[in-house]
This record gives structure tokens, C-alpha cells and sequence, in this order.
């Protein structure tokens, strides 16, 4: 059983603990920038960073979809959220990128093992990549349109 992991990173145009503001935001900013992946979106607990509590099912594939239940910490600058669900384990970092910041998503989970791991680990980060992708563009979206 090894370890898998997808991460994605942008730049976006707002300082960064605007933008660090933005991705801890679970009531009103995570709700608009999560793509049609994601169903069932709901605050269980806080809303804004550490300790919030959220749920949400991830439909990865057609055949794959996830239940995650997602506790929020924060350290510094990143956005930590562990799925009690699974291993998964989400990062969203933000740091100065010049005039603004970029982001970065790096999602991390225990795969299977054997050959349905090997494909696990092979396949399972593009699609993830491509989620954390569109993601993060909207949030890039909603952040600069802010400003």
C-alpha cells in the first residue's frame, strides 16, 4: 500500500492572506468554487478555518465517488483537511508570488496495493489533478472579482 498524491498550483492576482482568507472560507467562498464533482456540499461545524467541520461527496470517476467528511486546521499559511472518512488529506498552501500569491492543492491518500494499486497510483492523480485544476481556477475567479 502506498502513498498517492495530485497537486495543482496557480497564481492569483490578491495578496496572500486575502487569498489564504478565501480558501478558509467553507460558508460563503468554498461553495461557488467547487466544480460539478462535488455534491451533498455542507458546513458541519464553524466556517471560517480552523475547526470547521465539512461534508461533501466526491465524484471522481463514474464509477468512483468518495464520502468525505473533512476537519479544517491551519498552520501558517495552509489550509489542512483530513478526511475521517479515509486517509485523505488535503493541503492548500498559499505563498507570495510576486504582486500576488499562488496556490497550491496537494490532496495525499494510502492506495491500495498490488496491481489495482499500481493503477491507483498511476491514473487516479490525473483525474484528481484535473478537479483540483478547475478548482482552482474558480476560486481564482472569485477572489480577483472580489478585489
Amino acid at each position: 500500500m502506498g502513498q498517492v498524491s495530485a497537486s495543482s498550483t496557480i497564481l492569483i492576482n490578491a495578496d496572500p492572506k486575502t487569498v489564504l482568507n478565501a480558501v478558509a472560507d467553507y460558508r460563503d467562498v468554498r461553495p461557488k468554487i467547487l466544480s460539478s464533482n462535488y455534491s451533498q456540499y455542507r458546513v458541519l461545524e464553524g466556517g471560517q478555518g480552523q475547526g470547521t467541520v465539512a461534508a461533501w461527496k466526491l465524484q471522481a470517476t463514474k464509477s468512483r465517488s468518495r464520502d468525505v467528511e473533512a476537519s479544517v486546521d491551519v498552520a501558517g499559511n495552509t489550509v489542512i483537511e483530513k478526511d475521517a472518512n479515509s486517509s485523505l488529506v488535503t493541503n492548500w498552501t498559499v505563498a507570495p508570488a510576486g504582486p500576488g500569491s499562488s496556490v497550491t492543492v496537494k490532496t495525499t491518500w494510502k492506495g491500495a496495493g498490488g496491481i489495482k494499486g499500481f493503477f491507483e497510483k498511476t491514473f487516479a492523480p490525473l483525474g484528481l489533478r484535473k478537479i483540483q485544476d478547475e478548482v482552482l481556477e474558480n476560486l481564482k475567479k472569485v477572489v480577483e472579482t472580489a478585489g
